[in-house]
């Protein structure tokens, strides 16, 4: 949604005043110790409780490991990392799939005192070697089914093999302060590359610090682990239960795709807590429709569903209320938030009801302030501007890349003083504390929850030999059809395979477009600018 043409209404100092006072979000929290000294002690005192479920991992030959069994196996990787020169500040790249593999190599990484790199084994080749070099990588872990996707200099350690787990099973030394790097997510980058995010300690312990107080969890708890682990909403399925003494379930790679497996694995390991993304929440939904009240039942034990990755309408928690909430008791809950503020900033508690007309983003979290603000000043409330966040939660910046941490996180100019990251979000403050997001000022889109800088895709497209010049667009038809539409300037005789080829080698697959359409020129506005809006409409046809 633009802004509005009209001035902005400046805030006044009574605006400011309430602005203030929905800022109030102070809260203490364990900002002297690190991620994994919370966790080791969780993993001492609930030793026999069952920690992880991963019915699926034929390695170990167990569908769950107890607390003792997953901190024995942690800390022996920890030792074989700290053997291997790891420790505060080494980036440790993972490539793995969901399995007892992934948990153990994550908190293993962290124990031995280093940051882990999540890269998904299904990137190509070129897009795996430019992470593993821009993150500085000189240790790998990877499975059996993994070892194969990348030629690498570095060490390479294969959590399969038995060899991995035969040092100690004693607690390494915490070596890290609360000020190092707990992991680095790479997000789509506008300038053709992705980006690194470098998130540190304490701002993760602050993340789920206010989870636990928001949405207390106890040891009866079991967690589903569903995200793609490159993916940072992964961050708070992958640690929140073991700060607790719940259980963490994972769902079998590829099934976050797939309603029925998602059904099956609620229904037997009774997961209570989970997540979706908007879109997938909505097909979701649409499975269950229609389907024997037995079917919905087998859900009841899902306390509460979060929604983030993108904007969650009123359409879809209309459906929810219909379809689930008001069968089982199950509550939704809206989260926001970059990569770059450590996950989620707000969140808002969906009504079970149907009688509203927005669904806001909501109230910043602890240690969190929010900010909207146009020209250098802040906006009234009711009055749109670019949602600027502050706080505990920030990231240090992007890795190997300060001129794009320099733009991006800037003092606050309606504050000064303040850091804040821009996210490029605009959004408005509501009456009621509430913040609405309004849509985005940039091209940067969000498509089932995983965030994608059009620019990529279009310097990419540039690159391939009788291209001149590219434009993405992203076309909406529902709730559940969303494609990415490429307009290319192009030869004649351009083979479009050839095309769709190169992509598959320096794209990630859900960056691909759809469609592609030859055009004469990319149409300009009169600043010269590329017009998106009078771009034709594409043909029916899909294109990869």
């Amino acid at each position: 949604m633009p802004m509005a043409a009209h001035p902005p209404r400046v805030a006044t100092a009574a605006d400011l005043a309430r602005i203030a006072q929905f800022n109030r979000t102070e809260t203490p929290f364990p900002d002297n110790v690190t991620l994994q000294a919370l966790i080791e002690a969780q993993l001492d005192r609930h030793s026999d409780r069952t920690a992880v479920i991963c019915d699926h991992d034929s390695v170990l030959g167990v569908p769950s490991l107890t607390y003792a069994q997953l901190n024995g196996k942690v800390n022996q990787l920890a030792h074989v990392l700290r053997a291997a020169g790891v420790g505060p500040g080494h980036i440790v790249a993972l490539l793995v799939e969901r399995s007892f593999a992934m948990i153990v190599g994550i908190l293993g990484i962290l124990k031995a005192g280093g940051a882990y790199l999540p890269i998904s084994p299904d990137n190509p080749p070129d897009r795996i070697a430019y992470l593993l070099k821009d993150g500085g990588v000189t240790v790998l872990l990877v499975q059996n089914k993994t070892a194969d996707r990348i030629a690498f200099r570095g060490r390479i350690i294969n959590l399969d093999h038995p060899d991995v787990y035969r040092a100690s099973t004693a607690n390494p030394a915490i070596v890290n302060t609360p000020r190092d790097l707990a992991y680095v997510i790479y997000t789509s980058g506008s300038t053709g590359k992705p980006k690194g995010v470098m998130i540190e300690h304490r701002s993760l312990v602050n993340r789920l610090h206010w989870m636990q107080h928001a949405y207390p969890i106890d040891h009866r708890d079991v967690i589903l682990q569903k995200t793609p682990y490159y993916f940072d909403v992964s961050v708070w399925e992958l640690f929140w239960w073991a700060l607790q003494g719940a259980t963490l379930c994972f769902l079998v790679p590829g099934g976050e795709r797939n309603p029925l497996a998602i059904v099956e694995t609620i229904d037997t390991h009774h997961v209570s807590v989970m997540h979706f993304v908007p879109s997938m929440l909505n097909v979701f939904l649409e499975y269950l429709d229609g389907k024997p009240a037995g079917v919905v039942n087998r859900l009841a034990s899902v306390r509460r569903v979060f929604a983030s990755g993108e904007a969650l309408t009123p359409s879809h928690v209309r459906k929810f209320n219909d379809i689930w909430g008001s069968k089982t008791g199950t509550r939704l809950t809206n989260l926001y938030g970059p990569t770059e503020a450590t996950v989620d900033v707000s969140y808002f508690d969906c009504p079970p009801h149907n009688d509203f007309d927005i669904i806001p983003i909501g109230r910043p979290i602890h240690n969190i302030t929010l900010s909207i603000i146009r020209d250098g000043r802040s906006m009234a409330i009711g009055e749109p501007g670019e949602l600027c966040i502050a706080g505990i939660g920030l990231a240090r910046g992007y890795l190997n890349n300060a001129a794009l941490t320099d733009e991006k996180f800037t003092d606050n100019p309606a504050n000064p003083g303040e850091r804040v990251y821009r996210t490029g979000d605009i959004a408005r403050w509501l009456p009621d504390g509430n913040i609405e997001y309004l849509g985005r000022e940039d091209h940067q889109v969000k498509i089932r929850g995983l965030r994608i800088e059009l620019g990529e895709i279009e310097n990419t497209i540039r690159e391939y030999p009788g291209i001149s010049d590219c434009v993405a667009v992203v076309k909406q038809y529902s709730d559940t059809i969303i494609l990415i539409v490429a307009y290319v300037v192009c030869k004649s005789d351009l083979e479009m395979e050839g095309l769709k080829h190169f992509l598959k080698q320096h794209l990630p697959d859900y960056m691909i477009p759809n469609r592609f359409e030859r055009i004469d020129a990319i149409p300009v506005t009169p600043s010269g600018k590329a017009d998106r809006k009078a771009l034709p409409e594409p043909l029916m046809r899909v294109g990869r």
